[in-house]
């Protein structure tokens, strides 16, 4: 009897213990995004129990005993954090908050076309993310792009300001730039496109410089640029009102707004954007002919996502950019009464579809696409004549002109990884694309007319091959088909990446790339100069522009959980064959006609060297700078009459960037950043009243820095914030001061930072 009274105690007391014990159950997530962080690993080591979070990022940790114990979160790229908690009550909830490691490692899709991490990308990819154009209160892509080694966007009219983008000393027809990875940036597109595309439409930009026609077809030789727009991950709202005055001569207000909606399961999801700019025209040199032109653009779009199934995924985007630019005499009249003017009225529509399966236990993936810009434009371009019977012709039939550009892109792509391929894993990637771009663009008055249609069908086979965990070969090949050019081209790739312990790559490219025989952005655009106008024709002799380059990198980044120091050091060497120029070759009844040809051949050769710190993420610096030389082997003559040269023109020798950001608390923020523009060569055409002479110039260099700096305040426990933010755009005014005067200017003669000092201030509210 007494031992039965003595189990029963016991048992007793084992079970007043059992019901004592307590569970714990809470969430993970990222202190960057708020997004939650699926399969997250928990862990009580003195009672050596743990579990891992599901995909949602929530965890829960049963029959736990009463007591005080310290709990620690941790996930691949994060810093772990550590809880105490004291369990005496049955059941509690506990939520993580985990800090992003300081590593410049982001996952990157452009140098393969599959997701890799920038360390063990054998191509070098660089990022700039959606926070750091707003830190640097970029309006636009082109604003953004600056801030990128290798990389400058230059303005090329002064009455239109159209834009193109030059990599490693290339001009914008070397260019490829991609919305989504899809090659839907038109050659219409391409002159005014990069400052049609507002900055709150774009989550990050992807770059790599160097020859990648084996990837993505004609014309990236000078590098690839992918514009990813923003995908939702979380319920967010933002919206913004932003006041530039310039230099105290126009007013320009932009108002943005972006949304984001994701449903519980995170199986759909839905993210809005909508941007609308008006832009007074800005005069500087006094003389009633606006340098930067009358704008009013109004951008609308959505990005969606649906995973049906664990396995599949389906992306939609679409946007719509309807944009009037006007420039030139600025007066209250219709376009052709001006002196001289260019107006322009744009409708461009994008959309982008993508489906994704995975399959063989993630091994395989099949991703099918299509992606469609079409651009309809209304457009003058015209000179106010002299003489009356030439004002009776202007005025009865004014050149008014209209285009339209329809863009296709179709495609296919598998990728299979295999694990028992020889040495290391082996991913492999074959595609298959068709690229169909029309353009028809017409000026009645004026004869003009291109009508052009190209059709490309390309087939890339890759190999991204782990030989050892220190060595990865990526090798490749892209056959091309196009509809001007007799013959299958053939472009290899091929990419050596070796990984020196943990923080050093050094890599080795080489490539080759092509460019068709057709007409491309700069080929579009209608200048002004010597009293008239100046067209763009194509040879009937021209034959493709082909490409070899080849670049070597070291790569250096020492991470720590409170600082993150490092560097970069490129050399790059491209041999253009049959490199394509614009010959004068006279002039008609409208002005000078200038004629696509294909010259000798041209070398591009130079180094970039960026360097980078983080710390804390409170302070981070980076700075670029681009050395390089570029030339023709034979002298090109740019003005009939004026002796020929052989160097670019328009690409400086030096130019780079710096920028640094405190944020000393976690709602103030300040920025200051730089960009170098160094001295070129330019054709500079008589015809202005202040200039006489047909003459090569030689610019001055510019300096240009900003200052920015924003408080946020934060209300309603922490989830309502109201950001007000103030600064100035180009301080010291570094803008070119020689502009020609009057009706009769050369367009085309304008050099240096695209805006003169401009102070602006905003506020904007986000949940």
């Amino acid at each position: 009897m007494k031992n039965l009274i003595i189990v029963i105690a016991l048992l007793c007391i084992a079970s007043a213990s059992q019901s004592q014990n307590a569970s714990i159950s809470g969430s993970i997530y990222s202190a960057e995004n708020n997004a939650v962080l699926p399969y997250a690993q928990i862990v009580i080591e003195e009672l050596n129990r743990g579990t891992v979070a599901d995909k949602n990022g929530n965890f829960v940790l049963d029959d736990i005993p009463q007591g005080t114990f310290e709990i620690k979160a941790s996930f691949l790229g994060f810093k772990a954090k550590k809880q105490t908690v004291s369990l005496d009550k049955e059941a509690i909830h506990l939520d993580f908050v985990l800090h992003e490691l300081l590593i410049m490692d982001e996952v990157v899709i452009t140098g393969t076309k599959t997701f890799k991490r920038q360390t063990n990308s054998p191509v070098i990819v660089n990022v700039i993310n959606d926070k750091q154009l707003e830190d640097l209160q970029t309006c636009t892509l082109s604003e953004g792009l600056n801030f990128q080694p290798g990389l400058r966007v230059e303005t090329d009219c002064q009455t239109c300001n159209y834009t193109q983008l030059r990599m490693n000393g290339l001009g914008g027809g070397y260019s490829q730039i991609l919305i989504n990875g899809r090659p839907i940036f038109s050659p219409l597109t391409g002159l005014y496109g990069l400052e049609q595309i507002p900055t709150n439409m774009i989550d990050k930009i992807e770059v790599v410089r160097g020859g990648g026609s084996s990837l993505y077809g004609s014309s990236a030789i000078g590098g690839t640029v992918n514009v990813l727009t923003k995908i939702p991950d979380r319920n967010e709202y933002e919206a913004g009102w932003t006041y530039q005055n310039i230099n105290g001569g126009a007013d320009d207000q932009i108002f943005q707004g972006n949304a984001s909606v994701v449903s519980p399961s995170k199986k759909v999801g839905a993210t809005l954007f909508l941007n609308h700019r008006n832009r007074d025209y800005y005069d500087h040199n006094g003389d009633n002919f606006s340098e930067l032109p009358e704008l009013t653009n109004t951008s609308i779009g959505i990005n969606t996502f649906l995973l049906p199934t664990e396995n599949q995924k389906i992306e939609l985007s679409f946007s719509n950019l309807k944009e009037y630019r006007y420039g030139g005499e600025m007066v209250d009249k219709p376009a052709h009464l001006a002196l001289q003017s260019e107006e322009r009225d744009h409708d461009v529509y994008m959309g982008t579809i993508d489906y994704q399966i995975n399959f063989n236990e993630e091994k395989t993936s099949l991703i099918t696409y299509a992606a469609l810009q079409k651009t309809i434009r209304d457009h003058y371009t015209g000179i106010f004549p002299d003489d009356e019977e030439a004002i009776q012709e202007h005025i009865s039939n004014p050149p008014y002109g209209d285009s339209e550009v329809s863009t296709l892109n179709l495609g296919i792509q598998l990728n299979h990884k295999l694990s028992n391929f020889p040495l290391g894993d082996n991913v492999f990637t074959l595609g298959v694309e068709h690229i169909y771009d029309d353009v028809r663009d017409e000026i009645p008055a004026y004869q003009y007319l291109i009508d052009q249609t190209t059709r490309n069908t390309g087939v890339f086979v890759q190999s991204d091959w782990e030989l050892f965990e220190s060595l990865n070969l990526l090798s490749g090949v892209r056959m091309d088909h196009h509809n001007l050019m007799d013959q299958v081209i053939f472009n290899p790739r091929l990419s050596l990446l070796y990984k020196l312990k943990e923080y050093t790559q050094f890599r080795i490219n080489y490539g080759t790339g092509f460019r068709a025989p057709q007409a491309f952005d700069t080929d579009l655009h209608i200048a002004f100069a010597g009293g008239g106008i100046s067209r763009v024709i194509l040879s009937d002799e021209l034959a493709a522009e082909t490409s070899k380059s080849i670049s070597t990198s070291i790569n250096f980044d020492y991470p720590t959980e409170t600082y993150v120091a490092g560097f970069t050091l490129e050399g790059f060497y491209n041999r253009l064959n049959n490199a394509f120029i614009l010959q004068p070759i006279g002039e008609d009844a409208f002005g000078e006609v200038f004629e696509k040809q294909n010259a000798q051949n041209a070398d591009v050769l130079g180094m970039t060297f960026e360097l980078r710190a983080n710390y804390n993420r409170k302070y981070e610096f980076q700075t670029g700078i681009t050395i390089q030389n570029s030339n023709y082997d034979q002298p090109v003559q740019y003005i009939d009459g004026v002796v020929g040269q052989n160097d670019f023109i328009r690409t400086p020798n030096y130019y780079g960037f710096a920028m640094f950001t405190a944020e000393p608390t976690s709602n103030l923020l300040f920025n200051l950043n730089y960009t170098y523009t160094g001295s070129m060569t330019l054709p500079h055409f008589a015809g202005a009243i202040n200039h006489t002479t047909d003459e090569i110039i030689e610019t001055e260099d510019f300096h240009n820095i900003s200052l920015k700096a924003e408080y946020d305040l934060r209300v309603y426990g922490e989830r309502f914030g109201l950001s007000i933010f103030s600064g100035v755009k180009n301080i010291f005014n570094a803008y070119q001061n020689d502009f020609d005067l009057g009706k009769n200017r050369d367009s085309n003669y304008i050099y240096g930072p695209n805006m003169p000092r401009t102070i602006f201030f905003g506020i904007k509210l986000h949940y």
